[in-house]
């Protein structure tokens, strides 16, 4: 893992408009948001539409649509470009015509693609240790928050938690692991979740590890096995 540009937070924040306006309101069913990490990026699952096979997705600073295999892609210059290579047929709502420049940053691109990555294989490694009767939920990535995350654990008992990676938000300039517990309020250092009640661990700490995948397990596991004692 790197550390991040000093255009991070920016081009966080245009990709996750990205997610909002274009990518998650491509995808059919139109009330069907759950997106997933995709090589480059993130996107919508393959998905039917009208007899064809679909797929929008991110990949660096371009917009993705795959159709039947054939991929056509346009620079995120703006909103309006990327809905441009959508139409109206896949945006129900009208083709935006928000021009605003994005100022999507390659190599901040680029970071946020290599953690969503980074994320969906720890949590997917993490999901296979937890025993079938925490049924556990698939991993997602929500365009509301632009995070990715699955839940598990029992509700009846309190041990109900989503387990997820941030990319950053207003309480977090960085990105971020967390450990969100349902309705526990656990005390003690383990739970030093800022803004919400849970565990978080920062971006800079993954950075500086020798084996960021083996902290970031040790994190979720050591939560999980802290939360149900």
């Amino acid at each position: 893992m790197k550390p991040l540009p000093g255009s991070f937070a920016e081009t966080r924040a245009s990709l996750h408009r990205v997610a909002e306006e274009l990518v998650a309101p491509a995808q059919k069913p139109q009330n069907e948001i759950a997106l997933t990490q995709t090589p480059g990026g993130f996107g919508t699952p393959p998905f039917e539409f009208e007899g064809r096979r679909l797929q929008v997705r991110v990949d660096g600073t371009e917009l993705v649509l795959i159709t039947d295999g054939e991929e056509r892609r346009a620079e995120l210059e703006s909103i309006a470009a990327g809905g441009e290579l959508l139409g109206s047929e896949l945006l129900p709502e009208g083709v935006p015509d928000d021009a605003e420049a994005l100022g999507i940053d390659p190599e901040a691109a680029q970071r946020l693609a290599d953690y969503y990555a980074f994320a969906a294989d720890v949590l997917g490694r993490f999901r296979g240790f937890l025993p079938a009767d925490e049924e556990p939920s698939a991993i997602i990535l929500w365009p509301e928050h632009f995070d990715i995350a699955f839940e598990a654990g029992s509700e009846a008992a309190g041990f109900r938690a989503n387990y997820g990676a941030s990319p950053g938000d207003e309480e977090h300039p960085d990105p971020y692991l967390y450990v969100g517990p349902w309705t526990a309020k656990p005390e003690g250092e383990l739970w030093n979740g800022k803004g919400f009640t849970g565990a978080e661990l920062d971006y800079v700490e993954l950075v500086a590890a020798d084996d960021p995948p083996a902290v970031a397990l040790e994190f979720f596991k050591t939560r999980h096995a802290a939360l149900e004692t």
